[in-house]
């Protein structure tokens, strides 16, 4: 009897155990997972179904969107976490409430065919109310929160009052003891006010969204977004290997020319050069045809002799001066 009164309270504790997992109802499908997102029973993969009280959470690097059954999108960036808490559901392919609490990250929201007032979203700063719209909002670990209307409006409330969210791209700040900023458009000094430069990724363009979701603008936040952390660098482009020219053949050393002895010179100096480079003057005539350089009487034979060797002297003086000299002085010595 023991034996059975054990097998059945085992019963009961599986039973109770599993009750739980059995009663959760599956409200939602993931659409795109990228790196890292986790969910109530592990890892969550692209067409898995999300369940009410489900807490999704992503990786430093991590992307998951999200379709709900009413055709509300939702976007879950990188370092966050959030808690389906509420999902009602009607038979007219509508939910009667939907609400969702963000405990940290970055989000992104497009509502549905469901009735505005059924959508509630929760921030440790307060409540973001949809009035048929699409909007960013991130919360920082110390639940400062930021929302920035894309579509539609939206009003968020907190403990310091609420504020009117009614122009694309209009941004308020709230933190949890109730301070908060006036609607005004957003610019990148947002970025430095929550002080995290990888707060709105899907506005700076950090991380890109797929299908419609992620073609709502990003109002001009792009041009000063940071590095991207998901993204992988670009393959490095090798340069072309260029072309080298053929080994060029080395000239061979000139072989030196033996230098050829310089032709000697013939000049003398001056005073050695004989005084007959310049024909002489005609000579006086001594009344009987015959010549006298000195103008004294001679031997006619001996003129005629002197007169030949005169000019014999006279062509060869560039070969052999040194003769035509001696034979001058010669002459005017008389022999």
């Amino acid at each position: 009897m023991w034996g059975r009164r054990s097998l059945l309270q085992a019963f009961c504790i599986v039973v109770a155990v599993a009750q739980p997992t059995l009663a959760a109802e599956p409200v939602g499908q993931a659409v795109v997972i990228k790196t890292e997102v986790t969910g109530q029973s592990g890892p969550i993969e692209v067409d898995a179904s999300v369940h009410r009280n489900e807490r999704i959470k992503t990786s430093p690097s991590g992307l998951g969107q999200f379709l709900f059954r009413d055709g509300t999108k939702l976007a879950v960036g990188w370092g966050s976490s959030v808690v389906i808490d509420k999902y009602v559901f009607d038979d007219s392919q509508s939910v009667k409430k939907l609400t969702i609490r963000a405990a940290k990250g970055t989000f992104r929201w497009v509502s549905g065919s469901s009735n505005s007032s059924a959508y509630q979203i929760l921030t440790p700063a307060g409540t973001i109310g949809v009035r048929g719209t699409a909007f960013d909002f991130y919360v920082g670990p110390d639940g400062t929160t930021a929302v920035v209307l894309l579509n539609g409006a939206a009003q968020f409330c907190g403990p310091g009052g609420c504020r009117q969210l009614q122009q694309r791209c209009d941004c308020v700040v709230a933190k949890p003891n109730g301070n908060m900023s006036a609607a005004r458009r957003v610019d990148p000094s947002i970025l430095d006010t929550l002080g995290n430069p990888r707060a709105l990724p899907f506005l700076s363009g950090n991380q890109r969204l797929a299908g419609g979701i992620g073609m709502l603008g990003g109002c001009n936040m792009a041009s000063v977004a940071p590095e991207r952390k998901d993204r992988k660098p670009p393959p490095a482009i090798e340069p072309a290997p260029q072309k080298q020219d053929p080994p060029q053949k080395q000239a061979e050393p000139q072989k030196e020319r033996p230098n050829k002895p310089d032709k000697p010179h013939h000049d003398k100096p001056d005073h050695d050069r004989p005084h007959h480079d310049k024909p002489d003057k005609p000579d006086k005539h001594d009344g009987h045809g015959r010549h006298d350089n000195d103008g004294k009487p001679g031997n006619h034979g001996d003129d005629h002799q002197d007169h030949d060797r005169h000019h014999d002297g006279y062509r060869d003086r560039d070969h052999d001066r040194d003769r035509a000299n001696d034979r001058g002085r010669n002459f005017h010595r008389g022999r």
